[in-house]
């Protein structure tokens, strides 16, 4: 079974979230378009000349995860976001385990679409930023084999620089999707049905056809 275009652009949009690995000072110094441009130019290349990677090796798309993620990514806020209204009633073990599954159910999902990096190109489209703005939209578009697929990223402001919670894929938001499905899920079972289901989607074997 064939991945979609869609896939292969939130495999991009992950990876370029799961390797805004720079130094804190020199995150805060860099404009957020910038900081994409330069970055995902990076990671393109690192995928082309890693057959594991590029082979969906989940072990170590989450080595890169830990070791140059999740400093730079608010994924905090991009889970409480994904659960709602829920997370609020959640106990910390509970957003702990919700933060821990959600992450590794993107690390396989992605996985098993980095076999369509080939040949892809990133164009970083004019930024429309006022000084001192610190919530911001950077817009980009994956270049490559087909159609070109759009491929946006809201970046925070934060202490310790730009970090990255949402990314929108042929306009359709990561947050704003896993929210619907994880809304079906806590009606039905509550938090802890959620935190069962992510843990078994997780765990299941990465292929191509898992992954679509």
């Amino acid at each position: 079974m064939k991945i979609t275009r869609r896939m292969w652009g939130m495999a991009a949009g992950a990876l370029l979230a799961l390797n805004l690995g720079l130094p804190a000072a020199a995150s805060a110094q860099e404009a957020p378009d910038a900081l994409v441009k330069r970055v995902s130019t990076d990671v393109l290349d690192t995928i082309k000349k890693d057959p594991a990677l590029r082979g969906g090796d989940t072990a170590k798309v989450n080595a890169l995860v830990n070791e140059k993620v999740m400093p730079y990514v608010d994924f905090r806020r991009m889970t409480s976001a994904a659960v709602g209204p829920a997370w609020r009633q959640a106990t910390p073990e509970q957003r702990q385990r919700l933060q821990d599954e959600f992450k590794a159910l993107l690390v396989r999902t992605y996985s098993g679409a980095l076999s369509q990096v080939v040949d892809q190109t990133i164009t970083v489209k004019p930024l429309r930023m006022a000084a001192g703005d610190t919530d911001v939209l950077v817009r980009t578009q994956v270049n490559g084999r087909g159609d070109p697929v759009q491929l946006d990223f809201r970046l925070e402001k934060q202490a310790d620089g730009w970090k990255l919670y949402n990314f929108n894929v042929l306009g359709v938001w990561l947050v704003e999707t896993y929210r619907n499905q994880f809304a079906q899920e806590i009606n039905a079972n509550g938090i802890d049905g959620l935190i069962k289901t992510l843990a078994s989607r997780s765990s299941m074997p990465v292929t191509p056809a898992a992954a679509k």
